[in-house]
């Protein structure tokens, strides 16, 4: 037949290609070179990209300036470990069970990323996004005007309560007065004129919420975060990703420590001998 070789009884074109074709703007490689984002790996990127900068120019496929490197970093470090929180017990113990497992042991860690620790940072960015969608046409004309931004914040935390929702980000369970990672963000973003619509938000949140709640609450780390990287244009829906990134490293430190100066079998062991027989409900 015409056309050389056929494939389900249709003649195949020198031109088509002989298999399934996969598009990326990511990675692809030869026997030669390896390409990343359309640089090469070696040559152009290794050396002279932070890991930072990498993270962010994968997600958005756009290479971000210092500024945003900068408020982005910060991020990353104002969430990658808190001491011993649940995720890090869990990485630790889970080394403690499975010391041939190092990846078992933080994805152990990280599978607990959630609504209360970790998750927070996405669920305020959505929540912030969200807020701002709706409501549109209530944004200051000036942004830069702080009290502007009260009345819809007032509106964004009548609305939770009305839903019977927390408004995340509000709140810690260790910094009862203020989370000093909060007005450092707000800091380094001001001065990277990076303060966006979803942080002027979120600190006229923490300004208004009384009124409505009845008690002053803090603004929490995990929260800023979110609204910040909102405001780097950064997809909300992937915000928990960043978190768990950030996470891993303290994470990987976690289970260094637990090498040299162990402390998950005191753990195991202290809640095993406290173990009292009860009767079942």
């Amino acid at each position: 037949m015409a056309g050389g070789p056929t494939r389900e009884g249709h003649p195949v074109s020198a031109a088509q290609p002989a298999g399934p074709s996969y598009p990326t703007s990511l990675g692809t490689s030869t026997a030669e070179t390896i390409s990343l984002l359309g640089h090469d790996l070696a040559g152009d990127l290794m050396g002279k990209v932070g890991f930072g900068e990498l993270a962010m120019w994968l997600v958005t496929q756009r290479r971000p300036t210092p500024s945003q490197v900068r408020v982005f970093e910060a991020v990353l470090v104002a969430l990658a470990d808190h001491g011993f929180t649940p995720t890090a017990i869990a990485a630790r113990l889970t080394w403690v069970s499975a010391p041939d497992s190092l990846q078992g042991a933080i994805a152990a860690g990280l599978l607990g990323g959630g609504s209360r620790f970790l998750g927070v940072t996405e669920d305020c960015g959505m929540f912030l996004a969200e807020v701002l969608a709706r409501h549109a046409d209530e944004v200051p004309a000036d942004p830069a005007d702080d009290a502007a931004w009260e009345p819809l914040a007032l509106t964004a935390v009548k609305e939770a309560k009305a839903a019977g929702r927390y408004v995340p980000g509000l709140g810690h369970p260790v910094h009862k007065v203020q989370d000093p990672r909060t007005p450092r963000l707000m800091q380094i973003a001001e001065e990277e004129q990076l303060k966006g619509p979803h942080l002027r938000l979120f600190d006229a949140i923490g300004r208004v919420h009384e009124q409505v709640l009845g008690r002053k609450l803090p603004l929490n780390g995990a929260g800023v975060c979110g609204a910040a990287l909102a405001d780097l244009d950064l997809p909300v829906e992937l915000l928990r990703g960043f978190a768990l990134l950030a996470r891993a490293a303290g994470l990987l430190g976690q289970i260094a420590e637990e090498t040299r100066r162990p402390v998950g079998m005191d753990v195991y062991l202290s809640v095993d001998r406290a173990a009292t027989q009860v009767e079942p409900d």
